[in-house]
C-alpha cells in the first residue's frame, strides 16, 4: 500500500497545511468533535488551498471559523451558490476568504478552500460537528474519525465540479507533511470499563474514582494510513433513555430552534424465536474491483479483502435454509451473476455456487455498482420469498447519491446490508443504502471479521418480521411532540432505536413528567416499551440534540445537490440555515472584514495532499509526467480552477485500472482454503445441513477414515448421521471463538439430527465426545 501526500507538491514548493488538532467529548452516546486545521504561508507569493477530506456520513457539521492575524472570524451558512459567490467575489477583491463544503456527490468527503493566504500568515481553521455513536454488537460505542480518502471509481456520466477531481502526487507514507493530534474526554453515568483503539493512545487516564469520566490522547506520529478508531465501554449501554433540551426562542420565533428538542433511545426488548424465517430471495453482491485484492488493514498478516469475501460466501452459503432462493453477482468495472436468474437453494446449486466462489479473483477493474442492482430490482419477484440484498464493498465509488437513491427507489420490495471493507470506505454510500431499505450497515476494518459481521446480518434478515411498529407520546395538557425522525418500519433483536422530536406548546412545572412508548406487533403478539421522562429542558450551548435531529431530518430529505426533489429541496435548505447544520445545497463561508489590507500579488494555488491508502502495489498510481507550470489562478471562478487543478495534477485512479500484477491462482485458492480447517469442515457441509463420512471429513479430524467407520457406535446407523454429530462436537470443541460464523450452519445440522437420527442421538453424541477427547456439554444437542 501507499499513500499520496508529499512533503512538497509536485512542483517543489512547501505545502501550506501543517498540523491538524482534533478535540473529542463522548458524553453518553453522543460525540461532540471540534477539529482546527493549522496553515501556514512560508513563500513569498499570497496562497490560495484546497483540502479534501473524508468526514462520517452522521456527522452534523455545526460550525466554521477563522482565526488569523489576530482575527477572529465565523463563518456563516448560506445558500451554496450564494456562499461560492461571495468567496468568489472576496478572491477578486484580493480579501481573505474561507469556504467549507459537501461534495456534490458523497456526503461523506468534504472541502475547504483558503484564499488569499497572505506570506507569512497563519491561519487555524475550526470545524465542530456532534454524531451519534453506534452501537457494536459487543456493547461497545465506535468513534471513527475518517484520515483515509480513497481515490473513488468515477464510471459514465459528468461529475462537474467534485471534490475529488483534485488528485495529488504519491510519496513515501514517512514523508506525509501535516500531524495528527486529539484529546478525547469520554463520561458515561453509568461508569467506564475501558477504551480500547486500533491506533497508539496514552493509557486511559480516569478523572474520578467512580470512573464515570476519562481521558485518553492520540499518540504522536500518527501516519494517516488508517482511521482513528475508538470503542468505549460502558458499565451499561442497553438503558433506554430521554434527553431534553431547551430551544432559542428568542432568535427564532418561527424556526426549527423555538422549540425544546427531545432525544428518545430504546433497546426494544424483542423475544428469541425458535421459528426463523425459511423463505427469502438472497442476493449477494460483492465487489471484485482491483481494490479487493488489498489487505483489509495494514495490521501485520491482516487477511486479504477478495479472500475474506469468498470465506464470507462459503459461510453465507452454508447457512442460508432449504427452501430459499438465492444468487450472487460479482461487480467490478463489468459484473457477473452466478446464474441467470435466482435459483432455489439445493444441495446441486449451492454445489455450484461454492465452486464458482473458489474461483473468485479481484479482477474486474473499477466499482461500478449501479448496473447490477439494477438488474436485480428488475428480476421478477419470487413468490412468497421477500428480496433480501447484503452489498459488499470497499466503497471507493464518487458518486454515491446515485446509488442510494436507486437503492430507495426500490425500498418497498426488499431490505439492504450493506458491508464497507477496509479504511477509507464511503460512510455515505455503506450506511446510506442501508438506511433508505430497512436494513443494517457494518464496517470492516483493523482485527474485524467480514465474516462475523455478514453471519450476524444474515440472522437479521432470517428473524420473522416486526410490525406495526409506532412510537407515541402521553405528555401534559397544551403540550404536543412532532416526530422528526422518518418512519420507523423495522425493528432487530439487539439494536438501538434512537428517534427525535420537538416539543411544542407550553411547557409544564419543572417537576413534571412525560412518557413515550414505542409499540410493536411479533409473532401475533403485542408489546411496548415505555420510558418515563423529566419535562424541564436542560440547557446545551451548542444544541446538541437540535443539531442531531436535524441531521436525522436531513438523511430523510436530502439526496444530494443535483437530485433532492424540488420541494424537499426547500425543507433541507430551510432546516439547514435555521439549525445551522450543513447539507448538500448550503456551505459555510468567511470573509475577513480587514478591507485596510487587501493582499498584494498574484494568488497562486498549492495542492494539500491528502492521505489515500492505495489497493494492490501492483496498481500504484504513476506520478504525473506534465513539466512543471506557472498557474496565475486570480479572477478565475472556483469550479474552472478545480479543473484546471484536475488538468494539471492527473493522477491514474486504481479502481479504473485492470489489476497487472499476478493474481491467485486456482491451486493457491485451494491450498487457502485447504489451511483453514473451520473454511474447509463448512465447505464439506451439505445444503440440508448435514456431513457426509468420508476422507476430507477423517483428515480434519486428524483421523483415518476406517477409524471413524469402526468407532459408529449405533449398528445400522447411516453415515450421514455419525459425520454430522462428529461435525458439530468438532465446531464446538475447536472453534467456539468464532461461533457466531457458524452458529445458523450448525444449527441447520442439529435440526437435520432431531430430524434424521432423534432415536440414537444420545448414543452417537456420547461416541463423538469420546473420539474427538472433547469436553462438550452434550446438551447443545438438547439431549
Amino acid at each position: 500500500m501507499v499513500l499520496q501526500g508529499g512533503l512538497l507538491n509536485r512542483r517543489e514548493e512547501p505545502v501550506p497545511l501543517k498540523s491538524i488538532s482534533v478535540t473529542l467529548s463522548i458524553r453518553e452516546f453522543v460525540a461532540g468533535v471540534s477539529a482546527t486545521l493549522n496553515y501556514k504561508n512560508e513563500e513569498e507569493v499570497p496562497l490560495e488551498t484546497f483540502f479534501v477530506f473524508p468526514m462520517d456520513d452522521d456527522s452534523a457539521v455545526y460550525s466554521f471559523e477563522a482565526e488569523m492575524d489576530g482575527e477572529k472570524i465565523k463563518a456563516e451558512l448560506k445558500e451554496k451558490a450564494k456562499a461560492h459567490s461571495i468567496y468568489e467575489s472576496a478572491i477578486s477583491n484580493r480579501r481573505q476568504a474561507f469556504l467549507l463544503e459537501e461534495d456534490k456527490y458523497s456526503k461523506d468527503v468534504f472541502c475547504c478552500s483558503v484564499g488569499n493566504l497572505n506570506p507569512g500568515s497563519n491561519v487555524a481553521l475550526t470545524l465542530k460537528y456532534v454524531q451519534e455513536l453506534p452501537l457494536e454488537a459487543d456493547g461497545a460505542l465506535r468513534y471513527v474519525l475518517p484520515a483515509v480518502l480513497n481515490p473513488r471509481y468515477r464510471g459514465s456520466g459528468s461529475f462537474e465540479d467534485s471534490c475529488l477531481d483534485m488528485k495529488t502526487p504519491v510519496v513515501p507514507l514517512e514523508d506525509l507533511p501535516y500531524t495528527l493530534s486529539m484529546v478525547a474526554t469520554i463520561s458515561s453515568q453509568h461508569g467506564i470499563e475501558r477504551v480500547q483503539s486500533n491506533c497508539a493512545f496514552s493509557p486511559t487516564k480516569y478523572l474520578g474514582e467512580d470512573k464515570t469520566s476519562a481521558q485518553v490522547s492520540l499518540a504522536d506520529g500518527h501516519k494517516f494510513d488508517r482511521d482513528v478508531e475508538l470503542l468505549i465501554y460502558y458499565s451499561e449501554v442497553h438503558t433506554p433513555t430521554v434527553a431534553v433540551e431547551m430551544g432559542q426562542p428568542r432568535d427564532n420565533s418561527d424556526g426549527f430552534m423555538k422549540d425544546p428538542s427531545a432525544m428518545v433511545c430504546f433497546y426494544p426488548n424483542i423475544p428469541e424465536t425458535q421459528s426463523p424465517v425459511v423463505s427469502g430471495e438472497f442476493f449477494f453482491l460483492m465487489d471484485r474491483s482491483g481494490s479487493m485484492q488489498s489487505p483489509i488493514s495494514k495490521q501485520v498478516n491482516s487477511q486479504l479483502r477478495i479472500e475474506a469475501a469468498k470465506e464470507t460466501l462459503i459461510l453465507l452459503l452454508k447457512s442460508l435454509p432449504m427452501g430459499c432462493y438465492f444468487n450472487i453477482f460479482g461487480f467490478g468495472s463489468s459484473y457477473e451473476a452466478f446464474f441467470p436468474n435466482s435459483v432455489k437453494y439445493t444441495q446441486q446449486t449451492m454445489e455450484e455456487a461454492l465452486r464458482r466462489v473458489k474461483l473468485m479473483q479481484a479482477n474486474l477493474g473499477g466499482t461500478e455498482i449501479l448496473t447490477p442492482l439494477q438488474i436485480i430490482y428488475r428480476q421478477p419477484p419470487v413468490e412468497g420469498h421477500p428480496l433480501q440484498l447484503f452489498v459488499f464493498t470497499d466503497g471507493e465509488v464518487a458518486d454515491t447519491f446515485n446509488i442510494i437513491n436507486e437503492v430507495k427507489r426500490n425500498r418497498l420490495r426488499h431490505r439492504c446490508f450493506s458491508f464497507g471493507i477496509g479504511e477509507g470506505a464511503s460512510t455515505s454510500l455503506i450506511k446510506g443504502i442501508a438506511r433508505v431499505a430497512g436494513g443494517t450497515s457494518e464496517f470492516i476494518t483493523g482485527k474485524d471479521r467480514m465474516q462475523s459481521k455478514a453471519l450476524r446480518a444474515l440472522k437479521y434478515a432470517l428473524q420473522p418480521a416486526v410490525e406495526d411498529v409506532s412510537v407515541t407520546w402521553k405528555l401534559p395538557a397544551k403540550l404536543s411532540a412532532k416526530m422528526l425522525s422518518p418512519e420507523q418500519t423495522v425493528l432487530y433483536k439487539g439494536q438501538r432505536l434512537i428517534v427525535y422530536a420537538l416539543l411544542s406548546g407550553t411547557m409544564p412545572p419543572a417537576e413534571a413528567t412525560g412518557e413515550v412508548y414505542l409499540k410493536y406487533t411479533f409473532q401475533g403478539k403485542s408489546f411496548d416499551n415505555r420510558v418515563t421522562f423529566s419535562l424541564q429542558p436542560k440547557p446545551d450551548d451548542n444544541f446538541t440534540i437540535h443539531r442531531l435531529a436535524a441531521k436525522s431530518f436531513l438523511h430523510a430529505k436530502d439526496m444530494g445537490f443535483r437530485d433532492t426533489p424540488a420541494n424537499d429541496k426547500k425543507d433541507v435548505l430551510k432546516i439547514s440555515i435555521d439549525c445551522g447544520v450543513i447539507s448538500s445545497q448550503t456551505a459555510f463561508v468567511a470573509v475577513s472584514k480587514n478591507s485596510n489590507k487587501p493582499v498584494q500579488g498574484p494568488l497562486a494555488y498549492r495542492d494539500i495532499p491528502r492521505p489515500v491508502l492505495l489497493g494492490a502495489a501492483s496498481v500504484m498510481p504513476q506520478r504525473c509526467s506534465a513539466p512543471p507550470r506557472s498557474v496565475c489562478l486570480r479572477g478565475v471562478s472556483l469550479a474552472t480552477r478545480t479543473k484546471r487543478v484536475c488538468q494539471i495534477s492527473r493522477v491514474c485512479q486504481m479502481d479504473g485500472c485492470k489489476p497487472c500484477g499476478p493474481m491467485i491462482n486456482k491451486d493457491l485458492c485451494a491450498l487457502v482454503f485447504g489451511e483453514n480447517h473451520l473454511v474447509q469442515l463448512i465447505s464439506l457441509q451439505n445444503a440440508d445441513g448435514s456431513w457426509c463420512l468420508d476422507e476430507n471429513l477423517a483428515g480434519i479430524l486428524g483421523k483415518s477414515l476406517e477409524d471413524l467407520q469402526a468407532a459408529v457406535p449405533v449398528k445400522d446407523a447411516s453415515s450421514l448421521s455419525w459425520a454430522t454429530v462428529l461435525a458439530v462436537v468438532w465446531l464446538h470443541s475447536n472453534a467456539m471463538q468464532m461461533k457466531g460464523e457458524w452458529e445458523l450452519l450448525e444449527k441447520k445440522a442439529r435440526d437435520w439430527i432431531h430430524i434424521h437420527a432423534a432415536s440414537i442421538m444420545q448414543e452417537l453424541v456420547k461416541a463423538a465426545i469420546a473420539l474427538i477427547k472433547s469436553s462438550v456439554d452434550p446438551a447443545i444437542f438438547g439431549i
